[in-house]
């Protein structure tokens, strides 16, 4: 069982920076896929970014491609989201999840087993 823990959210202004973090409980390995997804009030969660844990198969939506960046700190077992330039459709729920198994598509939330809890970003213009 891997329990993700979603933090860094919060209030900013268009064109500025926000870091999220997401803490897993335990050491998920090389196979595993890791994500970040987003949902805005009255739309379905949408894909973000996803990477593996070793680094590898890293993608993007369209939308924030060149703004915002996953990455990872495996001895922390934590993966963050970069997020600059944002704008206020970025405003959202944003949760990170885990894909234990590494199969389906890595866009769709059905993929994934694990969530975290969320964290709320709000961009003002």
């Amino acid at each position: 069982q891997v329990q993700l823990v979603d933090s860094g959210g919060g209030l900013v202004q268009a064109g500025g920076s926000l870091r999220l973090s997401c803490a897993a409980s335990q050491r998920t390995f090389s196979q595993h896929r890791m994500a970040w997804f987003r949902q805005a009030p009255g739309k379905e969660r949408e894909f973000v970014a996803t990477t593996r844990w070793n680094g590898g198969d890293t993608f993007y939506t369209d939308s924030v491609k060149g703004r915002f960046t996953i990455s990872r700190d495996n001895a922390k077992n934590t993966i963050y989201l970069q997020m600059t330039s944002l704008k206020p459709e970025d405003t959202a729920v944003y949760y990170c999840a885990v894909d234990s198994n590494y199969s389906g598509t890595y866009w769709s939330p059905g993929t994934y087993e694990y969530w975290g809890q969320g964290t709320q970003v709000t961009v003002s213009s």
